[in-house]
């Protein structure tokens, strides 16, 4: 099993996080946003992990400091989880529709962190969560996991769909990456190493 428990804790936030890679979609989520509980939520389900979640955070002044640092925390959990990458697939790419909404996510687990991102959201929030904080969470995600992440907008109209759309397409790239191929010996990669 691939499986990383870790934990954080600032001045601002204080988080939990236990990740199974080969899970079968079980969450227990907290983080004291519904709408990021939901996303989570859906990323977990969508890319058949088990994730456990728990963050307690300074949203007395805004839900910045949760959603980033859950997502330095989340990325650290799934770089230690995937280990020395032996046998996977390395890449993964997913274009996932959620009625009006179109998102493309592909992602390259090479050990460089880089993001590019293209979301453009109708509305300020989603529930009680600043649309912005979605990239501000893959950003984070991407340089503590070490990987690269490209996620862009085919279409949507809704925010609520272009956020959901964009953490289930993320999940399903993910899953795709850390599968393993028999025919990958190693690490997939000219260099020897990730």
């Amino acid at each position: 099993m691939r499986e990383a428990q870790i934990n954080r804790k600032t001045k601002e936030t204080d988080i939990e996080v236990k990740l199974n890679l080969d899970g079968t979609g079980v969450s227990d989520i907290s983080t004291g946003i519904g709408f990021f509980d939901h996303m989570l939520d859906g990323f977990t389900r969508h890319g058949l992990f088990d994730l456990t979640l728990k963050c307690k955070g300074d949203l007395n002044v805004d839900g910045h400091h949760t959603v980033e640092d859950c997502g330095i925390v989340l990325g650290n959990a799934i770089k230690e989880a995937i280990g020395d990458k032996a046998g996977i697939k390395r890449y993964g790419n997913f274009i996932l529709p959620m009625d009006d909404a179109l998102i493309l996510c592909a992602i390259d687990l090479c050990g460089r962190p880089y993001f590019e991102y293209d979301l453009e959201f109708p509305t300020e929030k989603c529930g009680e969560m600043d649309t912005e904080l979605v990239r501000e969470f893959f950003y984070a995600l991407s340089y503590s996991a070490m990987m690269n992440i490209h996620i862009r907008q085919l279409s949507g109209v809704n925010s609520h769909h272009i956020a959901e759309a964009s953490f289930k397409a993320f999940a399903k790239a993910l899953d795709q990456a850390t599968g393993f191929d028999e025919r990958i010996k190693d690490v997939l990669s000219t260099k020897g190493v990730l």
